[in-house]
């Protein structure tokens, strides 16, 4: 006997745009989110949308508000962070909020702003998240946050530099800092299913 999938109840969708902060040229990608999507899960799909490998912890922070992963924190005695499993988008975003951040890696210190474009009213769109679209490439893991990432592009783009053979190496190939595909990227939210 085949079954079905129960229909879940209309809700708010959010557009979210997502940022990286201190990168020229700007990445960023555009979120439709659900507003029943657990903040927990929320980061998994900026991970993904992005291309990060989720190697490192995360927070947000929203109007004065931090959230993250409290099983790990909790042992460094940081009785601030909220647990992200626990709050839904939804709960977190008041009406009037339009902005909050998002910071993943804290060694290289990769912020995200993240900026409320618009609620769509209820809705019985019932789909997984979904990139709009976005621009350019996420930087490498590991690589030193912004300004590590601008010397690795420049290393990058000049055959000639000194770095640029270690560089590529390092990186298993070539950089295409314009690099950016929306139907990847949706895969890979898909895969978090």
């Amino acid at each position: 006997m085949a079954t079905t999938k129960k229909p879940t109840a209309p809700q708010r969708i959010y557009q979210l745009h997502v940022a990286l902060m201190d990168i020229t040229p700007m990445i960023w990608r555009r979120l439709w989110i659900p507003g029943n999507l657990k903040l927990s899960k929320l980061d998994r799909v900026i991970q993904e949308a992005f291309g990060w490998t989720n190697s490192h912890l995360h927070e947000f922070r929203i109007t004065g508000e931090r959230y993250g992963m409290t099983e790990i924190e909790s042992m460094d005695g940081d009785e601030d962070l909220k647990d992200d499993k626990k709050f839904t988008l939804a709960k977190v975003l008041k009406d009037s909020i339009k902005e909050f951040e998002y910071e993943y890696d804290f060694g290289d210190g990769w912020r995200h702003r993240v900026v409320v474009e618009g609620i769509m009213a209820e809705t019985h769109y019932n789909d997984w998240p979904l990139c709009l679209t976005g621009k350019n490439a996420c930087p490498p893991e590991d690589i030193g946050g912004p300004g590590g990432f601008d010397d690795f592009v420049q290393s990058m783009a000049d055959p000639e530099d000194d770095d640029h053979f270690e560089n590529w190496n390092w990186h298993g190939g070539p950089f295409d800092p314009k690099g950016f595909d929306v139907n990847t990227t949706n895969a890979r939210i898909r895969n978090l299913r």
